[in-house]
């Protein structure tokens, strides 16, 4: 019994083994205590800085920072949900080096769905190569897309579990579904799950069809609600991160109009149109699922001596061409995106075994699978197809809340590869082999003739011509207009080409097999390994090597400048605006400072509206003098102006580096008391007012908050609040007055979670111009704080702990049960 239950298992411990070495032979440097830095990777370090900092030396945890854009919570940032206690299960993967660990999640997850289809497991190792050396997992994996990388690898066994339960094993698809369900959500990339689930709708409908024809309705519904039960105990064991990422959404750029009808760029429900589609693929460039470079690769792609543009390098007498070339990245790519860090390509023997699939795979599978591929690819087209765009948009539930459309081919890659590996699993399992020989070749044919069309005529794709190439190329590199398109056709060409070669070879080995000249696990094995060699030397285009740093290197990547350095002497608490980097969309100062900008995808709203409204402006005005300006006095007139900067306590500018801070004496301080208020009919009235009044004394509130405050302020010369605690999550102010007052604090207002107190007693505060906090003071000296403690995250902890608990119980029954009808079978 111990030797068959080891044949039983031998295939799936070899698999996860092999699948170990494969991940330590493509990122050898881990081994040399190397360390890969993605750009995201890099943000996210500066954005969590303060909020990985306090919860190092504190007992409890921040879900708040003040870092970034005035402060915002940390849900998608560095937030932890420590009841859900699937965390130790992925805890054992974790005990990698983070490239390693992506590459064998990706691995391991496409192996268990092709299991749950019930491919033979050496050849699910094979299909398992197919998918995880898809270029795009090693390009997320480069620029740091953690979350978006472990996503897409539970993508893969959730759409398994979910297969299983409707097909054969409804109660193990259905605890399955639990586990990676809750798994796939705690990765934390909402986008990949909404594609998923649009994956799953396509199957749950066709199942749905099928069992009506064949009279099995009832089975259908008993699945479904086993399956819901499974997904509801996924959610609730992610319901913390789930429920405060919600509650925050709504206030963010992905939320509701806050009725500001005057910002174009900002006044609609979700998402901008054009922002949500600034990253739409191409028509044409979907060939690049084919073809890697059919629309050049990358926009930072290096040439080497022999191309056109190194050959025309020597002849103008340029020394040392190649390591100039090494060196210098050129944009390279050349389609409709604003940039990219290289193509979606998923391989010319999938992309063959795809086409096979349209003749070898059951219908019930094919037409979820293919109807969900020409949708994606339709959608990843974003601004290139608006009429389907417009209707996602505009009528599909969340959609309006995601970005970056071209997105949608994660699951057409998907798609294609599952029906490829299901079409040699028909074939590998057929009686009749020699029946699929023709098939074989008229896949062979479509795939393999498009790829030679391009190799011969690759004009047809275009002029090669980038968009932005005359802009770019003047004077001295005026010459790369001629040079660049040449070497882009060049590349397109050699890729072509290549794709034909590759299926020629995957059909020959296919043919061989029918005719019984090679086994089934030699064939197996050579068709591993071309796919590999497809696939592994495009994603080393993306992601080598040079790619990573040593340890001591990364470790002091980011360093202060002489202008952090000063700044970082003063201990009081303040907002710096560093002029030296894209203020709204880098997230570098949020290391060292509280940032008046940064970088973050779900910024809240109002402080977007208040960049595209005011912001703007006053930071224009102020580089304006600052540019024309000899002496201080010259720049302190327009300093002394900015209201909205100065009610965000802007005490620093850094405009060098290397040069000290210019230091602002009219900044609001922490909070201050107003002498009077301007009731504000609208958002837009709101946002005019903020721009107008003196905000140090005055106080523009909308009318909802009007009531809460007093209609007259009496003076008091010796009235003082001042900030004599700071924490992240909690601020405690000293308040001092012989009259009553209103105060405003220098914090954003966000009540899902700031509670306010004085003497212990919570009270009531409003929001205040704009986006503020302000509260009305009853006379006398008394502390005011304020502690940010969501009611979200604590009732979330609750709820994930049951549900966690749930899970467990019920793999431990399945376990018992399984067990228990084994023995009996063993009596019997």
């Amino acid at each position: 019994m111990n030797k068959t239950l080891l044949a039983k298992f031998a295939p799936h411990i070899a698999a996860v083994l092999l699948f170990i070495v494969i991940a330590f032979m493509y990122f050898t440097p881990v081994l040399q205590g190397k360390q890969l830095i993605g750009h995201d990777t890099e943000s996210w370090m500066c954005m969590a800085k303060e909020s990985i900092d306090y919860n190092a030396t504190h007992d409890d945890v921040t879900l708040w920072t003040n870092s970034m854009f005035g402060g915002m919570p940390t849900y998608q940032i560095s937030s932890t949900q420590p009841n859900n206690l699937i965390q130790y299960v992925e805890a054992v993967f974790r005990l990698f080096p983070n490239t390693i660990f992506f590459l064998i999640l990706y691995l391991v997850g496409f192996y268990i769905l092709l299991l749950s289809f019930r491919v033979n497991p050496w050849l699910a190792i094979v299909g398992s190569i197919a998918f995880s050396f898809t270029s795009y997992n090693f390009i997320i994996i480069m620029a740091g897309h953690n979350s978006k990388a472990v996503t897409i690898a539970y993508m893969a066994p959730l759409i398994g579990s979910v297969f299983m339960a409707f097909r054969y094993k409804r109660l193990l698809g259905s605890i399955l579904t639990a586990l990676f369900l809750s798994l796939a959500i705690r990765a934390n990339h909402v986008q990949i799950i909404y594609y998923t689930l649009i994956i799953l709708i396509f199957l749950g409908v066709v199942e749905l069809i099928y069992s009506i024809k064949e009279k099995e309705i009832n089975s259908f519904l008993k699945t479904i609600g086993m399956l819901l039960a499974g997904a509801i105990i996924a959610i609730g064991m992610n319901v913390t991160s789930l429920w405060t990422t919600y509650e925050y959404s709504k206030y963010t750029m992905r939320g509701d109009s806050n009725g500001l009808t005057v910002d174009q760029q900002n006044s609609q429900h979700g998402l901008n149109k054009d922002y949500i589609t600034q990253w739409s693929y191409g028509v044409d460039e979907t060939m690049t699922l084919l073809i890697p470079d059919f629309k050049g690769g990358s926009s930072s792609g290096k040439l080497d001596e022999n191309s056109v543009t190194g050959k025309k390098l020597s002849a103008l007498g340029v020394p040392n061409v190649k390591n100039m070339l090494e060196t210098m990245p050129l944009p390279l790519y050349w389609g409709d995106q604003p940039g990219t860090s290289g193509p979606v390509y998923i391989g010319a023997i999938v992309c063959f075994l795809f086409v096979l699939g349209l003749f070898l795979v059951d219908k019930r599978t094919k037409w979820w699978l293919l109807p969900m591929i020409i949708l994606t690819v339709m959608l990843s087209w974003g601004k290139n197809f608006m009429w389907l765009t417009d209707i996602f948009i505009d009528y599909v539930p969340l959609y309006n809340k995601f970005r970056t459309v071209s997105m949608t081919l994660v699951a057409t890659g998907f798609g294609i590869t599952l029906i490829a590996l299901l079409a040699l699993k028909e074939f590998f399992t057929a009686t009749d082999k020699q029946k699929f020989i023709r098939p074989v070749f008229i896949s062979a044919a479509i795939a393999g003739g498009i790829a030679l069309i391009f190799a011969l005529i690759p004009s047809l794709a275009g002029n090669f011509v980038g968009p932005n190439d005359a802009a770019q190329f003047k004077g001295d590199y005026s010459f790369l207009n001629e040079t660049l398109p040449a070497d882009r056709a060049a590349m397109l060409r050699a890729d072509a080409f290549r794709s034909v070669i590759f299926i020629v070879l995957a059909a020959g080995l296919l043919w061989l097999y029918a005719k019984n000249l090679l086994k089934e696990k030699v064939t197996y094995v050579l068709l591993g390994v071309i796919i590999l060699g497809d696939l592994l030397p495009v994603a080393k285009r993306y992601l080598n090597d040079d790619n990573f740093q040593r340890k001591r290197k990364i470790e002091t990547l980011i360093q202060p400048s002489n202008a952090d350095k000063i700044i970082l002497e003063d201990k009081s608490y303040y907002r710096v605006m560093d002029a030296t980097t894209d203020v709204f969309q880098d997230a570098k100062p949020s290391y060292f400072h509280k940032n008046i900008g940064g970088y973050h995808a779900a910024k809240l709203r109002r402080y977007q509206e208040l960049i595209n409204m005011q912001l703007t402006k006053e930071m224009g005005q102020l580089f304006a003098t600052f540019g024309r300006a000899t002496s201080f006095e010259q720049i302190a007139p327009t300093l002394d102006s900015l209201g909205v900067l100065n009610m965000l306590n802007m005490k620093y500018l850094i405009y060098n580096k290397d040069a000290a801070p210019l230091v602002n004496p009219y900044a609001n301080g922490n909070a201050w008391l107003v002498k009077d208020i301007k009731v504000a009919a609208n958002a837009d009235e709101e946002m005019k007012l903020i721009g107008e009044v003196n905000t140090k004394t005055e106080l523009v509130v909308d009318k909802s908050f009007e009531n809460q405050l007093p209609k007259i302020i009496t003076s008091d010369s010796t009235a003082s609040i001042s900030l004599t605690h700071y924490a992240p999550n909690k601020l405690v102010y000293n308040f001092k007055s012989s009259t009553d007052q209103v105060a405003v604090f220098s914090e954003i207002y966000y009540d899902k979670g700031w509670n306010a107190y004085v003497n212990g007693q919570k009270v009531s505060y409003v929001r205040a111009d704009y986006l503020l906090r302000a509260m009305p003071l009853k006379a006398g000296s008394y502390d005011v704080e304020f502690r940010f403690e969501p009611a979200s995250y604590k009732i979330g902890n609750i709820i994930a702990l049951i549900s966690s608990l749930l899970l467990i119980i019920s793999i431990l029954l399945y376990i018992y049960w399984q067990w228990n009808n084994s023995r009996k079978v063993v009596k019997d």
